[in-house]
């Protein structure tokens, strides 16, 4: 038999390997979506998070007033006409709380995104290609783990500009350590595989072999990392804006909503100024890290039956 003929040989085998883990995939899915319907919390954080989601992109519908109209009431406590009542510039706290969830997520999901990519293509090629690649990109990510986070951010955004898509740049570029971390570990021990090592032998390409063959089994620890990090970017946001180096007036965060309750004054009689913003910060972490604990224990391979 000709050399062209085995590789042929393999190419098929490979191919029929490949299939057949599709359907395994595909199994393994549904088995992943029933275990995560079956996890209750999981399952309230996911109906409180695309309440959120959706209140977000129809704001305009269901926002009561523009958020940052000047209405003349100053600091009206909830009523008919303002169901959260104002604020001190007499703007609609409702209507601010639901523009305000736009800002949260674009930052949580814009961040992670950036961050998901960088920590993934840095990772993979550490553990792909190990030696002193692996050992330059991890002495890197130990660089990064090293500096303090709040301080960092505090200074890149001073430098660039406290804004929305300067928050989203700096917390995407910062947080990649913990997925390089994960992802590095996950191919290392999935390029030991028999089906990695025939595509090596068969001469396929390093990206072709990483990004096909090698990643989609990453895809676990990946998603419940990002999961939780969208949560970790929602606080960060709401603690710039809160110091006041995160998304500026008049464009509504729930951090800096809660910039008008640093007084005594306003914390004692005024508690819908500060309410609102906290509750809706928190609903929205806690709703997103059931669905990373729900995503966890589906994607579990110890409690998989």
């Amino acid at each position: 038999m000709s050399l062209a003929n085995l590789k042929v040989e393999q190419e098929e085998v490979i191919n029929k390997q490949q299939m057949i883990g599709m359907g395994e995939e595909e199994s393994y899915l549904k088995m992943i979506t029933k275990r995560f319907f079956k996890h209750k919390l999981a399952v309230v954080g996911l109906v409180i998070f695309l309440i959120i989601a959706l209140s977000a992109i129809f704001a305009p519908v269901i926002s009561p007033a523009d958020p940052n109209e000047i209405t003349g009431d100053f600091g009206v406590e909830p009523s008919g006409d303002y169901l959260l009542g104002t604020d001190l510039v007499s703007r609609d706290i409702a209507s601010r709380l639901i523009y305000a969830s736009r800002v949260s997520l674009a930052v949580g999901i814009g961040a992670v995104a950036i961050y998901v990519v960088i920590g993934t293509i840095l990772g993979a090629i550490a553990g792909f290609f190990g030696k002193w690649v692996d050992m330059f990109i991890m002495r890197l990510t130990d660089i990064f783990m090293s500096f303090p986070y709040l301080m960092v951010i505090l200074v890149l955004v001073s430098i660039m500009g406290p804004s929305l898509y300067n928050i989203i740049i700096a917390l995407g570029l910062l947080g990649w350590p913990g997925i390089a971390r994960i992802v590095r570990g996950s191919v290392l021990s999935i390029k030991e595989m028999d089906y990695v090592k025939a595509g090596i032998a068969l001469g396929y390409s390093a990206p072709k072999i990483v990004f096909q063959h090698i990643l989609p089994n990453c895809l676990a620890p990946i998603l419940v990392n990002a999961t939780f990090g969208i949560a970790s970017a929602i606080i960060m946001e709401a603690s710039l804006s809160f110091l006041g180096m995160g998304v500026q007036p008049p464009t509504a965060s729930w951090g800096n909503m809660l910039t008008e309750a640093q007084s005594l004054t306003v914390l004692s009689t005024q508690p819908w100024l500060w309410v609102p913003p906290g509750l809706m910060i928190l609903l929205a972490v806690l709703s997103i890290n059931f669905m990373g604990d729900g995503l966890r224990d589906a994607m579990d391979p110890k409690s998989l039956k």
